[in-house]
């Protein structure tokens, strides 16, 4: 298969490389010689750090360097079996790179974005041929992370899905199909992780180091809310939290922090710029949590109920498969269990008390339960 990579930004050359090691010939497009020079001196140290490690030899190192090449034209894509977009997330200028290519492909190229968040169907109206595009969504690092999310428009015909997924599922990823809604399964699950931390942290319940540490100790999550956000970068956690806030018609449930806004607006983003939530700086204090077991408890039971709520209701709503919302959210982000299997052990009775007790104590909408928990408790019944 010919491969064609538009961007050659960390996502675009990660997508390459698993492209590249699954046989495909590969083209990296991008209109800055210097990032096309950067990619493939990056790709050279990612695969030299494989060879040291023994995860590889020579001899494949050699074979996915060739099987990729970089161009400077979008023409040059012109014999791809496929395209992967992974650049800037404005709509507007993927349109206008969708409307060009496609003047270039045949007629059988599917054309695929990696947009983590902007409406598939927006996107695939920039084509004569719609019926080709689809939301291929890889997780960063690419070539580490097992999960993509395949999201069709409303415009995606059955036959580019099957192939789509199919060639995702040969380059040894595992698919999530999702349905396209703003942030798909990932990025719509995953909000209350960071805004329910956000809004304990803002009611004053406990600091960041708190927040953090309750919920890696009591949850098993790899890394907290705000390590998490300072590692992504809180002007990018932030614009995806506002444009699925926006997207949702302000839905409550995904309405912004001023915390983060704040800290945004202050340039303390996180880890690139040496100061966050935390402060990277040489010689700099670290954090250290009040280790109070009830403080935790209610910390972790508040984030973990919330995004429980909101995996159920993205099932309710029928964005995903109830086993591609608990994939999604292991291997998409590395969850210690499934959202959906961690309620089943929790009890669906739990479930609904929690969110119950929430909205009789705030009378907010973003507290309401979801009527799939209500039902399931309401019938006996489990997730799996």
């Amino acid at each position: 298969m010919k491969v064609g990579i538009i961007g050659s930004g960390t996502m675009g050359s990660g997508i390459a490389q698993v492209a590249a090691t699954a046989a495909c010939t590969v083209k990296i497009y991008d209109t800055n010689q210097d990032a096309l020079d950067k990619s493939k001196i990056s790709l050279e140290k990612v695969l030299a750090r494989l060879v040291v490690k023994g995860r590889i030899d020579e001899t494949e190192k050699s074979r996915i360097q060739n099987n990729i090449s970089y161009v400077n034209s979008l023409k040059d894509l012109g014999d791809s079996n496929l395209t992967i977009e992974a650049i800037v997330e404005n709509l507007n200028i993927k349109q206008k790179v969708f409307s060009e290519l496609e003047t270039y492909v045949a007629d059988d190229c599917i054309i695929a974005s990696n947009t983590s968040s902007l409406s598939i169907a927006s996107i695939a109206a920039s084509l004569q041929k719609p019926e080709r595009c689809v939301g291929i969504h890889f997780f960063n690092p690419a070539p580490l992370m097992k999960l993509v999310e395949v999201i069709p428009a409303i415009q995606t015909s059955t036959e580019v899905l099957d192939k789509a997924t199919q060639t995702i599922s040969d380059w040894k990823k595992v698919v999530a199909v999702a349905k396209d809604t703003p942030g798909f399964i990932v990025n719509r699950v995953a909000r209350p992780f960071y805004g329910e931390a956000l809004r304990i942290y803002e009611e004053g319940v406990a600091d960041f180091a708190t927040i953090d540490w309750a919920l890696k100790s009591l949850g098993g999550f790899r890394m907290g809310p705000f390590e998490l956000m300072d590692f992504i970068g809180n002007d990018v956690n932030y614009t995806v939290t506002e444009t699925v806030f926006t997207a949702f018609y302000f839905d409550p449930r995904y309405k912004p922090s001023f915390t983060q806004k704040r800290f945004s607006e202050a340039g303390y983003l996180g880890r690139k710029s040496g100061k966050g939530y935390y402060d990277y700086s040489e010689g700099a204090v670290k954090s250290t949590p009040t280790e109070d077991a009830l403080i935790a408890q209610t910390i972790f039971d508040r984030v973990l109920i919330m995004l429980i709520n909101e995996a159920a209701d993205a099932l309710f709503l029928n964005v995903a498969s109830a086993t591609d919302i608990d994939n999604a959210m292991t291997k998409g982000v590395n969850y210690p269990k499934g959202l959906l299997a961690w309620a089943d052990e929790k009890g669906i009775a739990w479930c609904v008390d929690k969110l119950d007790a929430m909205y009789n104590e705030y009378h907010e909408d973003r507290y309401r339960c979801s009527p799939l928990l209500r039902k399931m408790n309401r019938e006996g019944k489990k997730f799996f």
